[in-house]
């Protein structure tokens, strides 16, 4: 089988692409050129697909033994994955925009050109395993490693993409034994820092990033009754569940820490709430899309609901929920800033945990399990809090992920 792997220079998928080579198949290595910033280099985990990633991939494709060429995809880039990001923010949502890249870049247009090119298939370092169904259908599954499974970002994934990926580390590896095999194989990126902030902002300053991008307006912070509390320097600088950085000019009367519960970007307004608040039972979702063949009894409306798990973060616990369609929608542009292209009609998925979420922003993808198996992802769109006097979730932890601040 002709393999295409994808070497962003890290360890992963360094070990990924010898692995290919050595069961048999016919290798090339491909590094993406992603950052149209051509002085850009890496500073310990911040910021991937550098010139600096691009010299360990080729040192490593040599010492497999494969051929390896570098591919400038940074229009693309920009396009589907950057812009999407900028487009996003600009309406109040908080975008993933490493979803954006698996599905628009890494297997999309890589694909695409792989395909073109005449290979079978594109190989990864990602955590995630493809598996078979008794009719040959491919299912994605979670990847063995469970600290390191990546089988989230992947849900963007279709049943035909599924047809040409490989991922062989994810199947059987844990990290500890990849980073020991990428030592044992004399890999010079055996101990390479794993990268983990947003590629395109290397700083980490993602509240300045945006600043020169999206205009920002001064307006004002209010509570869930109106009051105004304060004022910011932009709604779109903010997110739901962020703590810090919002500078109330009046305190809690419990005391308590107040949160961002909603950000309207057309009115310019944010608004905050006690922790309470961020709790929410019901998430309803657009750009739906199946990983694989959709559950055979998912239909249309509450009473088609299916038994499923919801997880809303890469690194979160799934929940026990259910989720049916609602019908199809379009998106007119919200902004200046949005991109119709990768805001397409889509089929509503509405969700119902078993257990209130905390911190859940429109914009983030929650992707649906069954086991271990990936059913399909959606973008939260819209999202419900759990009803009145339910029991909030015990032991719930301070939001994350979402509730980052940007300063």
């Amino acid at each position: 089988m002709r393999v295409l792997a994808a070497m962003s220079g890290g360890v992963d998928s360094a070990v990924a692409a010898a692995r290919a080579a050595d069961a048999g198949h016919e290798v090339v290595g491909v590094h993406l050129a992603l950052n149209r910033m051509p002085g850009t280099l890496r500073t310990g985990s911040r910021g991937c697909c550098t010139i600096e990633d691009s010299r360990d991939a080729a040192r490593v494709a040599g010492m497999i033994g494969i051929p390896f060429y570098v591919w400038d995809f940074s229009e693309r880039f920009k396009e589907d994955v950057v812009d999407d990001f900028i487009a996003e923010y600009s309406q109040g949502r908080t975008p993933n925009p490493c979803m954006r890249c698996n599905e628009r870049i890494k297997f999309a247009a890589l694909l695409d050109r792989a395909l073109a090119l005449g290979f079978d298939a594109v190989a990864t370092g990602h955590y995630a395993e493809v598996v078979r169904t008794p009719a040959g259908s491919p299912e994605l599954h979670r990847g063995h490693d469970m600290n390191k499974d990546q089988s989230y970002v992947l849900g963007v994934l279709t049943g035909p993409q599924l047809e040409h990926c490989l991922f062989p580390i994810g199947a059987s590896a844990a990290k500890a034994e990849v980073r020991a095999e990428a030592a044992e194989r004399g890999f010079p990126v055996a101990s390479k820092p794993d990268s983990y902030d947003i590629c395109f902002v290397p700083d980490g300053d993602t509240k300045a990033w945006l600043a020169d991008k999206i205009p920002m307006r001064p307006g004002l912070i209010r509570d869930e009754d109106g009051a105004v509390l304060g004022e910011h320097e932009g709604a779109m600088s903010f997110t739901v569940g962020q703590r810090r950085g919002l500078s109330l000019e009046r305190p809690a009367v419990d005391g308590r820490p107040r949160y961002v519960t909603g950000v309207d970007a057309r009115s310019n307004t944010v608004t905050v709430g006690g922790r309470a608040a961020l709790f929410v039972d019901a998430l309803t979702g657009i750009r739906t899309s199946w990983c694989g063949e959709p559950p055979a009894d998912l239909g249309r409306g509450e009473g088609a609901a299916i038994e499923c798990e919801v997880q809303i973060r890469a690194h979160s616990e799934p929940v026990p929920a259910r989720a049916w369609l609602g019908a199809c929608e379009s998106e007119p542009p919200a902004s200046e800033f949005d991109v119709p292209a990768v805001r397409p009609a889509g089929q509503l998925l509405h969700v119902r945990t078993a257990e209130p979420l905390t911190g859940v922003a429109p914009g983030q993808t929650m992707v649906l399990y069954r086991g271990t198996r990936v059913l399909g992802q959606a973008t939260i769109d819209r999202t419900a809090r759990w009803e009145e006097g339910g029991a909030a979730p015990a032991q719930q932890p301070e939001p994350a992920g979402a509730g980052a601040a940007l300063d």
